[in-house]
Order: C-alpha cells, then sequence, then structure tokens
C-alpha cells in the first residue's frame, strides 16, 4: 500500500494555508533595541497569550483559559506513564466550558495551535492501539482483500488503519476548524442530569462553537469526516464506491465522533467509579 499521497497531500495543505510557517514562527524573537515609535498593534488573545493570567480574574466578556489535561503529576499509582495516557487520551479535545464566569467565553486557538493539537491527538500512544485493534477486525473480516493475510496483510492494514486516524484527526480537528474558524475541541458539559449530558454530547455533531465564542454548524464534523472517507478511497482497495457506501461511511464516522464525546462527557465519572487515583479538578 502507498500511502505517500495522503501523506504529501497533508504536508501541501498545511503548508498551503500558512500554518507550518505560523508554528516555526512562534518561537521568541528577539527584543527591539530601537525607541521611540508607535507599540505594535495588538492581537486578541489566545490561549497561549500572556493576557490570559488577568483575564481568568477579570469580569465578564473576557477570554479564559482551560484547566489543563491531565498529567502525569494528577496520578500516583502503578504503571504511571501507560495509565496517564490511556486516561489522558479523552481529554486532549476537551475543555470545561466557563460556568463560573457568565459572560465568559474560552480562549480560541488560532492555526498554528489546531495544527498541534492534531498532532497531539494523532500520534497517542492510544492512536496506535486503536488503529492495531482497528486492523485485527479488518484482518478478521477480510476486508481489503487484495492486502492478503499473514503478517504481510496485517501490516498493510495497521498502515490503512493509522492512515485513516491521521485524516481523521487532519481534516476534523486542523484543516476545517481553520478554514471556518470553529474550535475543534469538545465542550464538557459537566454538570446536571444524565439525559441533558448525553443530549449535549450528541448536540456537538451537529452544533460547535466559533472561535469568536458563537455557535454555529459543525461544518467541520461533516466535512471532515467526508473527506476522510474520500480518502480512504485512495488506499482502500476493497472500499465500494458509490453514494450509499460514501454515506455509509461518513454515517459510521460521525456516529463514532459522537461516541467519543459521549466519552469525554462522562469521563470524569468514568475515572472515579474505576478508582483511578486521579485529582479531579475543580470544572465550575
Amino acid at each position: 500500500m502507498n500511502l505517500a499521497k495522503p501523506i504529501c497531500f497533508f504536508i501541501v495543505a498545511a503548508a498551503s494555508i500558512g500554518v507550518i510557517p505560523q508554528v516555526v514562527a512562534q518561537a521568541p524573537a528577539p527584543k527591539s533595541t530601537t525607541t521611540g515609535g508607535a507599540p505594535p498593534p495588538a492581537l486578541p488573545p489566545t490561549k497561549s497569550d500572556p493576557m490570559i493570567t488577568s483575564a481568568l480574574t477579570a469580569g465578564p466578556g473576557t477570554c479564559i483559559e482551560p484547566e489543563p489535561v491531565f498529567g502525569i503529576e494528577d496520578y500516583n499509582g502503578p504503571f504511571q506513564k501507560l495509565v496517564v495516557h490511556v486516561a489522558g487520551k479523552p481529554d486532549i479535545k476537551t475543555v470545561h466550558a466557563p460556568h463560573s464566569k457568565p459572560g465568559s467565553v474560552l480562549c480560541s486557538l488560532h492555526g498554528g495551535e489546531k495544527f498541534k493539537l492534531f498532532v497531539q491527538d494523532t500520534f497517542e500512544p492510544v492512536t496506535f492501539g486503536i488503529a492495531a485493534f482497528n486492523a485485527g477486525l479488518a484482518q478478521a473480516y477480510n476486508d481489503d482483500p487484495g492486502f492478503g493475510q499473514g503478517a504481510e496483510g496485517y501490516g498493510r492494514r495497521y498502515g490503512a488503519a493509522f492512515a485513516d486516524e491521521v485524516s481523521g484527526e487532519f481534516f476534523g480537528t486542523f484543516l476545517y476548524p481553520t478554514l471556518f474558524h470553529e474550535d475543534p475541541r469538545y465542550y464538557r458539559m459537566g454538570h446536571g442530569n444524565v439525559a441533558k449530558r448525553f443530549g449535549h454530547a450528541v448536540e456537538h455533531a451537529f452544533v460547535t462553537h466559533r472561535d469568536s465564542g458563537r455557535q454555529s454548524f459543525n461544518f467541520s464534523e461533516w466535512m471532515g469526516t467526508a473527506s476522510s472517507s474520500a480518502l480512504g478511497n485512495l488506499y482502500h482497495s476493497g472500499n465500494h464506491r458509490g453514494f450509499q457506501p460514501a454515506a455509509r461511511g461518513v454515517a459510521y464516522g460521525v456516529l463514532t465522533d459522537v461516541g467519543w464525546d459521549m466519552l469525554r462527557e462522562f469521563w470524569p465519572e468514568i475515572c472515579r467509579k474505576g478508582h483511578l487515583p486521579f485529582k479531579i479538578r475543580d470544572q465550575h
């Protein structure tokens, strides 16, 4: 299986909207030694902006920074690195809505930060495990029969399964959220009854937050899933072509993302029920 085409596509797409140069350019610039002149214009605050420190204690209408995800320091049990990677995966793209500061919005992510989020969520050890599991299922059901069986067939299926993970994250976390100015993160409700929180998780497939803090239709979810499915036809030789197979693929992808959002919504309770020794952060 040749993955050169999808890999080149990801690189060219990222470079075409100026994100790779933007990530490189984020290194601290040397201070100017000149005096006088007008100060440079202020940029809108983002997650990495120093203005966040003051925004955390400011009143309504300000930009606030979400709590960080689980870290190694939050866990004191056995198999520390393994457990932190597994338990931290759902929280990489999860933020807590600012319930205690009415009128406040979470700081938006610029294109470079969305690209970093895509890389962080994609190249987690859990992602490699998911690809291995999906490749095993494909091997058992003999999907893509052209790949054959045995170790060689499994290796090809693993490469295709991992490419699926990469393309889904690339389109849904970086490319379309950058083009449509949408926030690719899930806003955890974290309070209320189970039915309300369940509906909130399902709603995210249709409604998302824009970089401005307003809500709109989740174009990134549907266009990202459709693009990933279309790209998969380049290296999944056994895929059926046509509208109905494509529609089923998009529906399956969206339902999978809904499942992840449900996991993200109830993940703190799952950690408690599982008696995982994690520090439970204040979500309100």
